[in-house]
């Protein structure tokens, strides 16, 4: 069975990484009007989401916490953290088109084989606009993490995207770590953003 697998929330500075993996027929799946996540709004996410649950063999996905993603980046192991929670969902009779994180394709499709036993894996680059199966998974990850940030904001307000490239989330952490004099939960604490805030506490 072919199957595809993309990640959403590699790159935020608050909120967890999803890791998704959809299998089925690829022209099952290109019929409903699979892009990559990011091009598509979230309400046509949401919507489907539920089409591609609907049409797809099998839809399995993992969330990876800030702590372990934390762990991960501190010994510059992202990647591998990435491919071995990729390689819990991947099934030896199966074939995997892999939105890559890596640099070099073919290092990744070998650290993947290596970590799953599964032989029949490709890593591409933009996989997610090539392969249909691969954009259903970026779907998947991505409305499965939009869900659990609105999770995070019931528990600690409402802080834009959390990307370290929006203004909104910027100016809630300096906010909260001025007033609190610590960072809220669920932030990444080895990015280079949250060191800029918490180095120059004095500022504030």
């Amino acid at each position: 069975m072919q199957c595809g697998c993309d990640e959403a929330g590699r790159g935020p500075v608050i909120g967890p990484m999803v890791i998704a993996i959809v299998c089925g027929d690829p022209d099952s799946i290109k019929r409903i009007g699979v892009k990559d996540s990011k091009v598509l709004s979230e309400s046509t996410r949401e919507s489907m989401y539920d089409l591609i649950k609907e049409a797809a063999t099998s839809v399995d996905f993992v969330v990876v916490s800030e702590s372990q993603i934390d762990e991960s980046t501190f010994k510059n192991e992202l990647n591998l953290l990435e491919a071995k929670e990729m390689s819990k969902m991947i099934r030896s009779d199966n074939e995997y088109v892999i939105d890559c994180p890596d640099v070099n394709e073919e290092r990744f499709a070998k650290l993947m084989t290596q970590l799953s036993g599964n032989e029949r894996i490709t890593a591409k680059h933009k996989a997610d606009v090539d392969y249909p199966l691969v954009s259903a998974a970026s779907i998947i990850a991505k409305v499965t993490r939009e869900r659990e940030i609105m999770k995070i904001k019931e528990e600690i307000g409402e802080f834009g995207s959390g990307y370290p490239s929006d203004e909104r989330t910027i100016s809630y952490l300096k906010k909260y770590f001025r007033e609190n004099k610590k960072l809220p939960p669920h932030v990444r604490r080895s990015w280079k953003t949250v060191n800029a805030i918490t180095s120059t506490l004095d500022d504030y």
